[in-house]
């Protein structure tokens, strides 16, 4: 009992030991440390201010200026979308004059996939590289525009890696399998016919409510046909 009582006196010694180290310690820095958390308070507030003061109005602008691009879009305006008219500002305008903004960030898919349509893949790429979403369409879309412009660039492994990725990027029944599908079709434009079937049969197993599963049986017994099998 006398050995238990010893114990819990040299643990109660120790922690009170500690906490005087500790106490010391506070005191001698007391100024280094006032000066750390006074740091972390400024920059948490500045970090905020900035957000509300500089970032939210400027996000609000974009998004007016935005707006017109949007609708040449739709329309199929592509020049006036992507470089503006002498009323309203393009996507690239966007772009040039409000920097981290997510209207500026939308602004590169959809100057990407203009610059697609018009057959500059080389800049279909690099705006779409710069985009960055976790939407679970748009971001696969734009993954899988960057396999679009490199297919056209005749880039077929390229095509694929992009299409792969775009495929797996957030998997549900729309892009996955359309990803799967375009993915395959450059593989058995390359003579690989295995792994162009590997993607089919992925399709008719994991994604039988797409659109590309309606037709999946043909296409596999094709690439069969094809590969000898």
């Amino acid at each position: 009992m006398a050995k238990k009582i010893d114990n819990t006196e040299e643990k109660i010694h120790a922690v009170e030991e500690a906490l005087s180290k500790s106490e010391k310690f506070i005191e001698k820095n007391q100024k280094i440390l006032t000066i750390i958390i006074g740091s972390a308070i400024v920059i948490v507030l500045g970090v905020f201010a900035f957000q509300k003061l500089y970032i939210a109005p400027r996000e609000k602008a974009a998004q007016g200026q935005m707006f017109m691009a949007q609708k040449y879009f739709e329309s199929d305006s592509l020049n006036k979308a992507l470089n503006g008219d002498a009323n309203f500002p393009g996507f690239l305008t966007v772009i040039d004059e409000y920097g981290m903004t997510k209207a500026a960030n939308l602004s590169k898919y959809y100057a990407g996939i203009i610059y697609l349509k018009q057959g500059k893949y080389e800049d279909a790429i690099s705006y779409l590289k710069k985009f960055d979403s976790d939407d679970e369409f748009v971001g696969p879309m734009a993954t899988g525009a960057i396999g679009d412009a490199n297919l056209e660039l005749g880039k077929k492994d390229e095509a694929v890696d992009y299409y792969l990725k775009a495929a797996s990027q957030q998997t549900n029944d729309l892009t996955t399998p359309l990803y799967l599908m375009r993915a395959a079709f450059v593989y058995e434009d390359l003579g690989k016919f295995d792994k162009a079937i590997e993607l089919y049969e992925k399709i008719q197993k994991e994604h039988t409510k797409s659109t590309e599963a309606r037709d999946i049986d043909k296409y596999i017994e094709q690439a069969k046909a094809k590969s000898g099998k």
